[in-house]
C-alpha cells in the first residue's frame, strides 16, 4: 500500500509466522491494519475494532493479543503468529472441519489461534479450560457447542 508523500512512515521489523519481515507504516497504524491493507494477509479480521469481539486474534511472542488494539510499534522485533502461520494439517484445523465448528468464518480465525495457544499450553484441557480461552471470542452464528467439541477433539488426537 502507498501512502500520501506527507505521510510519515517508519520501517518496523518483526517475525510473521516464522519469516523475518519488515514494512513501512504511518505512525499509529495498528497491526490488524498491516495485516489486511499492508500485506494483504485477510485471514484475520475485523470485527469491532474495539478489541471486544476476538475476530482479530493473534499471538505475539506466544501471547494472544487483540491486533486491532496493538500498534504496529508494540510488535518491532517481536514474533508474530496469525491463522495463515498455522499449518492447516494441525489437529485442531482437522478437528474444526471433522465437527462443522466453522459457521459463516468470520469469527474463526481468532477462535483457532485462541484455541492453538491453549493447546500449546494445556495439550489436553477440559471443556471448563476451553471455555474460558475461548471467552474473548464471540461467534454470532452458533452456540460454540462445535467448538468447543472441536477443540476438546483436537487435545485427545
Amino acid at each position: 500500500m502507498k501512502f500520501p508523500h506527507s505521510a510519515r512512515t517508519r520501517e518496523i521489523r518483526f517475525v510473521l509466522n516464522g519469516r523475518e519481515t519488515s514494512v513501512r507504516v504511518p505512525p499509529g497504524y495498528t497491526l490488524l491494519e498491516t495485516l489486511r491493507y499492508v500485506l494483504r494477509m485477510t485471514g484475520t479480521k475485523e470485527g469491532c475494532a474495539r478489541g471486544d469481539c476476538g475476530e482479530c486474534t493473534v499471538l505475539v511472542d506466544g501471547v494472544p493479543v487483540h491486533a486491532c488494539l496493538t500498534l504496529m510499534s508494540q510488535v518491532e522485533g517481536r514474533s508474530v503468529l496469525t491463522v495463515e502461520g498455522i499449518d492447516r494439517q494441525h489437529r485442531l484445523i482437522r478437528a474444526f472441519v471433522e465437527e462443522g465448528a466453522v459457521q459463516c468464518g468470520h469469527c474463526t480465525p481468532g477462535i483457532v489461534v485462541a484455541a492453538y495457544h491453549l493447546l500449546s499450553q494445556v495439550p489436553r484441557p477440559t471443556e471448563e479450560q476451553v471455555r474460558e480461552a475461548l471467552r474473548g471470542n464471540l461467534c454470532r452464528c452458533t452456540g460454540y457447542v462445535k467448538i468447543i467439541r472441536a477443540v476438546l477433539k483436537a487435545g485427545e488426537a
